[in-house]
C-alpha cells in the first residue's frame, strides 16, 4: 500500500516538473490553419482555454480574452470589437471541427490572434 502512495506521489511530482519546465507545446488551431499557437492559460470568468500566436504575449492574450468574455454574451453571435493590450481586436465565434471556438484578430495587425476554446 505504501509503495502505491509513493508511486502516485512521484508521478504527480513528475507531472508538475514537466508542466513547469517552461516548454509549452504548440496546439492545433481549431480551424486547421497551419499557424502555431501556444496555450496561455484560462479565462477566469468562463474557464475557457486561452491560446495565442507566438507574436502575442500571453498577458495580452489573457487581457483580450477577459475583455471579450465580458461582452460576448450580449453580442448575440455578432462580431465584437474590444480594446486590450493597446490594440483593437475583432472577436467572434467560429465553427470548429466539431466544436465552435472564439477567435480575436488584432484589427491593426491581422496576423495576431487569440483563441478561446473549451
Amino acid at each position: 500500500m505504501r509503495s502505491n502512495k509513493v508511486n502516485v506521489a512521484a508521478g504527480l511530482v513528475g507531472a508538475v516538473v514537466l508542466g513547469l519546465s517552461g516548454a509549452v507545446p504548440a496546439v492545433a488551431v481549431p480551424d486547421g490553419a497551419a499557424r502555431a499557437v501556444r496555450f496561455c492559460g484560462v479565462d477566469r470568468a468562463t474557464g475557457l482555454g486561452v491560446s495565442a500566436g507566438r507574436d502575442v504575449p500571453c498577458a495580452a492574450a489573457l487581457g483580450v480574452a477577459a475583455a471579450y468574455t465580458g461582452v460576448w454574451q450580449r453580442a448575440g453571435g455578432a462580431s465584437v470589437e474590444v480594446h486590450a493590450g493597446g490594440s483593437t481586436w475583432a472577436c467572434r465565434e467560429r465553427q470548429g471541427d466539431p466544436d465552435p471556438y472564439q477567435e480575436c484578430l488584432d484589427a491593426g495587425h491581422g496576423g495576431r490572434r487569440v483563441l478561446l476554446t473549451s
